[in-house]
């Protein structure tokens, strides 16, 4: 009887052992709120750029992108939208069930406090509160898009020519340019800029210093 039960216990042990080994599913980390100041290296296909958080200048911002670094959402990301002479943009999942999971996890605007100089990295947006999860560091001054709400959260202070030499050979996404679409990026994710756009830059890690 003994043994018999040892036997039960050692075959549901291997049970659960056997199941641990599947794939997660897609979920966001615990939000932690965001540090005064911090910094982010990103390892890419180009080298590495470190871009420094300040989250006075747009505090709900600031803890998104946090958030995101945090549940590792860049890793495989690319740089699907860089434009030379204006911006180099990501922030769409290399995995369809993680774009799907943030895709309508939106936040409140932050009031711009900081000018979208050269080097500043900023959340897109497509009107009030629209940001989730696509950022755009700016190649050149763009003090026009001040007054349009987009918000500054850091900076790039070291391998701003790593960002300066990203890929920029498709342009800008379709219709505007030669580049994807960012509706087919979220629901095929890397396999479609694989196979259609195979030049673009991405990021190999993002991760908190």
């Amino acid at each position: 009887m003994i043994l018999n039960r040892r036997l039960l216990l050692l075959a549901a042990a291997a049970l659960i052992s056997g199941c641990s080994n599947e794939p997660a599913p897609a979920k966001k980390a615990k939000l932690e709120h965001a540090p005064d100041v911090f910094r982010v290296k990103f390892e890419t296909s180009k080298g590495d750029f470190v871009v420094q958080v300040t989250k006075a200048w747009a505090p709900r911002g600031t803890d998104r992108f946090f958030e995101l670094v945090q549940s590792d959402f860049f890793t495989g990301a690319r740089f699907f939208r860089a434009i030379r002479g204006f911006m180099v943009q990501f922030g769409i999942s290399p995995d369809p069930k993680m774009s799907a999971l943030w895709g309508t996890s939106r936040i409140l605007d932050d009031p711009v406090t900081q000018s979208n100089l050269k080097g500043k990295i900023t959340f897109a947006t497509s009107g009030p509160a629209a940001r989730t999860t696509q950022v755009f560091i700016n190649l050149v001054d763009n003090v026009r898009l001040d007054k349009s709400g987009f918000a500054p959260f850091g900076e790039v202070v070291s391998g701003m020519e790593v960002v300066e030499s990203l890929y920029t050979g498709y342009g800008d996404v379709y219709p505007r340019g030669n580049g994807p679409q960012p509706s087919l990026i979220q629901t095929q994710g890397n396999a479609y800029l694989e196979k259609d756009f195979p030049r673009l830059d991405y990021i190999k890690k993002a991760s908190i210093l």
